[in-house]
């Protein structure tokens, strides 16, 4: 062997010394060397996977986190808007419930208004009373031609404003059915009755039908004496104008 590495011109312990040296160096360069830039390749690569992984969990949880952001605006928008429609609703009720109040109170008003302007026209035909029984009692003098007795002109003037004479109510007719018993009843003069003629007409109502019932009093001036007595849904007209409107039909 060594004859025929002498023929091609190589040393063989040469070449041998050689192969020695390159395998000794290259274990020296695998230990330390060679095995170091591998483990920190290895290294490497672990944290370069790693970080991928982290930015893949941060990826997800950045996206998560934007969903979960949505979600809530969304939410948040829904309240708002069931806020705002019931909002819409309370003040919507709220107005209806102010006009009707107001409604309410101009009927009140209104009501109270003509009840105080009819308390006070019958409290000046109450003062009036006294005036308009004199005119009345110079009126029938001056028709009949004679001068009546003082107690007598009372009794003339009051039967014609009041309707009642010999404590009866004269637009009703004697025996007559009035109406049935408990019925509501309303009594229309052209003055206020004294609390006298009230009750007087109380009581002959409640003989007539039977049972007392419940009777409101109004006044009118333009029936100009006598009674309207209304009965439920019955009307009894014994006023001066129904009286002057059937002569007048009488006549043409």
């Amino acid at each position: 062997m060594s004859e025929v590495l002498e023929g091609l011109g190589i040393n063989g312990p040469f070449l041998l010394a050689q192969i020695i040296n390159f395998l000794f160096l290259f274990g020296v360069l695998s230990v330390f060397l060679w095995k170091p830039v591998m483990r920190r390749l290895d290294e490497r690569r672990q944290m370069l996977q790693k970080e991928k992984e982290d930015a893949a969990a941060l990826a997800e949880a950045r996206a998560s986190i934007e969903a979960e952001r949505e979600r809530t605006l969304e939410e948040a928008r829904a309240e708002a808007q069931k806020i705002l429609a019931q909002a819409q609703d309370q003040a919507k009720a709220l107005a209806e419930q102010m006009a009707q109040e107001a409604r309410q109170e101009a009927k009140s008003i209104l009501a109270g208004a003509r009840q105080a302007a009819e308390e006070e026209r019958n409290h000046i035909l109450g003062e009036m009373r006294g005036q308009i029984t004199s005119l009345a009692i110079a009126a029938a003098q001056k028709i009949i031609g004679e001068t009546l007795d003082e107690r007598r002109q009372q009794a003339l003037v009051e039967s014609f404003f009041s309707g009642i004479r010999a404590g009866r109510v004269e637009v009703l007719p004697e025996g007559a059915e009035v109406g049935p018993a408990g019925a509501p009843v309303t009594v229309t003069s052209a003055l206020p009755l004294t609390e006298e003629q009230q009750a007087t007409i109380r009581r002959d109502l409640a003989s007539r039908m039977g049972a007392e019932s419940e009777v409101a009093f109004r006044v009118d001036p333009q029936i100009l004496g006598g009674l309207v007595v209304r009965v439920g849904d019955r009307v009894v007209d014994g006023s001066v104008v129904a009286q002057l409107e059937q002569l007048h039909q009488s006549l043409t």
